[in-house]
């Protein structure tokens, strides 16, 4: 279904409401909803459409190809501290009815005063038009085959070629008690490569990936595909000479753009509201105080047009916003959603939200991004002594509650005499999220956004994301690695 020209609550009204064969009645659902939340202190009835489909190449043909529509709605009572949900995947009175009485027993006795709406916005921060529909399924299936012969006619030492497209189409009503409604269109793209390439009996894999809030003809351009697939060959190749990474505590410089993860996971997590409510979170209690070097800003940004973590309005109906979590190192801000908002007494910044109809929403982040600095990465290397330059990072590990983390590098350099010198394999970065923002020394000048291919794990839940940084230098953190 095509949006482009049609206001988002116009489309998901004839989706959830007047699409043939529809059972449930938009005046019925808002009574409904409105009865079942008579006595709570917030809530919603969450609708949802949603389209997906992934195309996977391997060994030069189709591997895997899926497609899969999903329709359902999710209804929260919220008084006080307690939620009571149900959801459905089906869009009819009589199961509105039952999840209506499944989450109204949590507001029984409770007199809750329902909280004010969320603030109206016009703005759309990305094109509502449905991108499996905009291009051909052979089409597609077409730009996996070139990218596979490109890849090898680029190399010789190139023994393994996968490609993979993904996209789906998001379409969310909110209902509230008050009569607000709210709606948002969704587009998802994401093209991923990786390489195996073998020389002297040594196999190496680089990948690389791309993607965002738009139409599939932005990944399959050529100039974009190409750079992904120069991008992996580049990794790969470069493996093949790599060196066992060495251990023990080092100054570390980090890359821009995709090591922003490590800010993701380390720190965002932890200035998520709920985390501070309940006083789990390493940062909880220090608002206002200084937990990070002087020239560290964050900030979360769901506002940034067609980014992949970013949100017209999240799902509680709430807009995106920009909210700086550290300014100048000092704690000035948390991620909130409208339930842990209410409860600490502050304003939801729009970030609520939720896999999908199946599960209520939380506190997550968007776009999180550490700003620039004035230092150019040259002048980082070349305070360096000995060191590690992480530039690439795989996956990782952090517990929320003491911050402690571990992360894979997959495409780290030593640094010797503030040169870059060899690359090296198996390097881990080791070391504590509120510890290591307070031994940032050197903030680049070089800000970047990733790729447009982070996605986020919380309570079982996973959502896309971005993240963002210049290149930072930190006075020392550990180093798993093979070699002393």
């Amino acid at each position: 279904m095509s949006a482009s020209n049609d206001t988002p609550l116009a489309v998901t009204d004839r989706l959830f409401f007047e699409r043939a064969g529809a059972t449930l009645d938009r005046d019925a659902a808002e009574r409904i909803a409105a009865e079942a939340l008579r006595r709570a202190d917030d809530g919603e009835l969450f609708l949802e459409y949603r389209e997906s489909e992934s195309i996977s190449l391997e060994e030069g043909r189709i591997r895997a190809a899926g497609f899969d529509t999903t329709l359902g709605m999710g209804l929260r009572a919220v008084a006080g501290e307690a939620a009571g949900y149900a959801h459905a995947g089906e869009l009819s009175e009589p199961a509105l009815r039952r999840a209506a009485a499944t989450v109204s027993a949590v507001a029984e006795g409770h007199a809750g005063t329902m909280a004010e709406p969320p603030r109206a916005s016009n703005a759309r921060l990305y094109d509502g038009a449905n991108p499996l529909a905009a291009m051909e399924f052979a089409e597609r299936t077409r730009v996996l085959a070139e990218i596979d012969a490109y890849a090898r006619g680029r190399d010789p030492r190139v023994k393994q070629v996968m490609a993979s497209l993904t996209g789906e189409f998001q379409a969310v009503q909110i209902l509230r008690a008050d009569g607000v409604r709210v709606a948002d269109l969704r587009p998802l793209v994401r093209l991923n490569v990786a390489v195996v390439v073998e020389q002297g009996g040594r196999r190496e894999t680089g990948s690389h990936g791309t993607g965002g809030r738009f139409a599939y003809a932005r990944v399959t351009d050529p100039s974009c595909w190409r750079h992904a697939v120069d991008e992996a060959l580049r990794q790969a190749v470069l493996n093949l000479d790599s060196l066992p990474a060495p251990a023990g505590e080092m100054e570390v410089v980090l890359g821009s753009g995709w090591p922003g993860i490590l800010l993701h996971e380390a720190i965002g997590h932890g200035l998520e509201g709920d985390f501070n409510r309940k006083k789990t979170s390493a940062f909880a209690g220090l608002m206002g105080q200084r937990i990070a070097a002087p020239g560290v800003t964050v900030v979360d940004d769901g506002t940034l047009a067609d980014r992949r973590g970013s949100l017209t309005v999240d799902d509680e109906g709430t807009p995106s916003g920009r909210t700086v979590l550290i300014e100048d190192g000092i704690l000035c801000g948390y991620l909130q959603d409208r339930l842990n908002a209410r409860l600490m007494g502050v304003r939801p910044t729009g970030n609520g939200r939720r896999q999908s109809y199946a599960h209520a929403p939380m506190p997550r982040m968007t776009n999180t991004i550490m700003l620039a600095g004035a230092h150019t990465p040259e002048e980082m290397i070349r305070s360096v002594k000995r060191g590690l330059y992480a530039v690439n990072f795989g996956g990782g590990q952090v517990d929320i509650t003491s911050g402690k983390f571990v992360f894979s590098a997959s495409e780290a350099y030593l640094i010797e005499d503030g040169k870059v010198g060899a690359p090296v394999k198996g390097a881990t970065l080791i070391g504590n999220g509120p510890e290591a923002l307070t031994k940032v020394t050197m903030v680049g000048n070089d800000m970047a956004l990733d790729a447009g291919i982070g996605t986020c794990g919380k309570n079982g839940q996973g959502v896309p994301v971005g993240v963002g940084q210049p290149t930072l230098k930190l006075s020392g953190l550990t180093v798993g690695g093979t070699a002393a």
